[in-house]
């Protein structure tokens, strides 16, 4: 990983391009192990660092204070690491908090929830609580602009 790092800053043209580097050691090593690797990273280069899979609150806590360089959090429902709150990260110096499959979990919840309702009633009706109203989805889709770009090339 160090021989990736150091070709990525080598490869960098353009300051604003920011080098991340991830880290799973925890999973396997555990928590000192990713610290050690994470330094490296930071060390090769790194500008931005990912401890991924730690397991402990309080191992989420220490690692503003154990790495230098600017780090990723990411919270991932149902995975190894405990969620926290996103002020409460930012405050203890993540730069960048990830709630992975947040969105997509919730969409699958919602898809369930409705096609449970279908299966059982045999049919959904506008109902907020299943379903998000026809007037929302026409806006999402910009109904309204490719309304107007039919009219306007028809």
């Amino acid at each position: 990983m160090l021989g990736k790092i150091h070709a990525a800053v080598d490869a960098r043209r353009d300051i604003g391009t920011l080098i991340m580097a991830r880290t799973d050691a925890a999973a396997v090593h555990g928590f000192e192990a990713a610290i050690e690797r994470a330094q490296a990273f930071q060390e090769a280069g790194a500008d931005i660092l990912f401890v991924e899979a730690v397991t402990h609150a309080e191992e989420v806590r220490a690692l503003p204070q154990r790495l230098q360089a600017p780090q990723l959090m990411n919270m991932v429902i149902g995975g190894k690491t405990p969620i926290l709150n996103a002020d409460e990260l930012g405050q203890l110096g993540f730069g960048f908090v990830l709630y992975a499959n947040a969105a997509l979990q919730s969409a699958v919840a919602g898809m369930q929830k409705c096609l449970t309702l279908l299966r059982d009633e045999h049919k959904v009706d506008e109902d907020p609580a299943i379903v998000t109203p026809f007037l929302e989805r026409q806006r999402l889709v910009n109904k309204d602009f490719w309304d107007s770009l039919e009219k306007r090339y028809s």
